[in-house]
This record gives C-alpha cells, structure tokens and sequence, in this order.
C-alpha cells in the first residue's frame, strides 16, 4: 500500500509547542552535561597529543584551562546565536540551495585516529553549512510558512554543531595539524542537489535528519575504530547528541517513535575517502 505524504500544515499541527519543550531540553541537557563531557574528552585527548609534540621537540604545550575557556567561548557564542536568531536576519547569502562550502582541504599526512578527527570535523562542518542554508531559506519565505520552533530548532542544532565542529578541529591543532574548514566533499554535492529540490519544511526536516543519520553512524564505527581511549570518549559524548538531534527530526515527521535496538553504521563516512 502506497502511503500518501503528510502536507506540510498535517505535520506541524499540533506539535509546535511539543518541539518547542523538547528543544529546549536538548539545549538544557547539552549545556549541563553533554558539553562539559566533550570538553573534557577533548582537553584530555589534546593533552596527549601536545605531550607527544612536545617529546619530539615539535611544539610546546597548550594548557588544559586554556583549551577549556576556548571552548567555553565557542559555547557562548551559540549561545548567542541562538538568542539573535529571532530578531535578526542572517547576514548569509540567501539562496535556492545551499551557499558553497569553505575552501580548504583536508591536512596532509593523517593517519589513525587524527584522520577520524578530520571526517568528522567536516561533517560537522557540513552540518553546520545544511543547518545555514536551511535558515536562511525560512527567513527568505522559500520554504512556504515556517514555525518559529523549527526555526528554533535549526539553529540550536547548528550551535552545537559547530561546537563539535571546533572540538574536532582544536584536536587537530593540538597535535600540529591545521583546521579542517571544508565541508565533506564526498557528501556535498548530494546535499546541495537535495536542498535544490526542497519546497517545504518537511523537506528540509528530511534532508536534516539524513545528515544526523550519517553523523550518528559514522561516530558508531568510530567508536570501534579509534584506537585511544581518550579519542573513544570524544566520539562518545558527540554521538548521542546527533542522536537526539534525529529524533526529534523523527518526531517533527510525525515517523512512528521505535528505537533501534543498535545503531547502525551503514550510512557511516569511511575514513578511506580523505585525500590526505
């Protein structure tokens, strides 16, 4: 049996305020616990990686308190990200499809576990690029009429992608490695030929939860890759927050709320795919 499509108006009504609730859980649960936990994770890991530095006379050493106000400065700025977003509008290109990824390419010569740091620094990159595009599309009126708790969502969502975005990257540049500033190339193209189709909010909705989906799994089979401890533990405090971001995408959906007993992983990024 062929289902019809829920319209746009059939998926939001009623659970606007719902969404609102369970956005600002998310935002509470990630400020209180999710955030501190990465934070430490990383500052943990970067330690090992500027020891290491240091003992080959490479560099000198990053203190913990210094990475850890650094990032409590990235958290700040979503923060106020997020209050802005209401009454401001995005100084962003507004387009029909997403705006084109930062230049930059991948660091040289990564091997193990910094070459995992590097995916998924461009995956959220590429978030964070999906997350802009599709904002700035709302504002712009081209997606038809938008709840303002999706928009809400949108951006909170964004905030903390590019938290982990900068998580990621600040490992890098802890063991000597410049920033990942480009969104994944293998995964672009297809999201840019997949917003020019988008018309509405459900498509959107759609094309977030992908994304969410392919972060999730791909923080899955990192966790079994990875081989310190310390960069198990990053991937570990990401990964359940792009799994709240999925399901609440699910809920907006209106997608029939069953849990995977596991968390796949045949969506995952391959590390093989950077071209360093």
């Amino acid at each position: 049996m062929i289902r019809r499509r829920k319209t746009t108006t059939e998926v939001f009504e009623g659970t606007e305020a719902e969404l609102a609730r369970m956005t600002k859980d998310l935002h509470e649960i990630h400020y209180d616990l999710s955030l501190p936990a990465m934070q430490e994770a990383v500052a943990d890991l970067q330690e090992t990686n500027q020891d290491r530095l240091r003992d080959a006379g490479l560099g000198g050493r990053t203190s913990r308190r210094t990475f850890l106000l650094g990032t409590g400065a990235v958290a700040a700025g979503g923060l106020l990200l997020a209050a802005c977003s209401s009454s401001s509008s995005s100084s962003s290109k507004k387009s029909s499809s997403a705006s084109s990824s930062a230049s930059g390419k991948y660091p040289a010569d990564l091997t193990g576990d910094l070459k995992v740091a590097a995916l998924a620094a461009s995956l959220e990159n590429l978030a964070v690029y999906a997350y802009t595009a599709g904002i700035n599309a709302a504002k712009a009126g081209k997606l038809g009429t938008v709840p303002p708790a999706v928009v809400t969502f949108a951006v909170t969502a964004r905030s903390q992608h590019q938290q982990h975005g900068a998580a990621w990257n600040s490992v890098l540049t802890g063991a000597g490695k410049p920033k990942v500033t480009e969104t994944d190339p293998a995964l672009t193209p297809t999201v840019n030929s997949d917003f020019a189709k988008v018309t509405d909010v459900t498509g959107l909705a759609n094309l977030a939860l992908t994304l969410e989906n392919v972060a999730a799994q791909t923080y899955q089979a990192a966790i079994a890759a990875l081989s310190s401890t310390k960069a198990i533990g990053v991937a570990a405090t990401i990964q359940p927050v792009e799994l709240q971001h999925a399901a609440i995408l699910n809920f907006v959906l209106g997608n029939y709320p069953v849990p995977n007993a596991f968390n796949p992983t045949s969506e995952a990024r391959p590390t093989s795919d950077l071209n360093a």
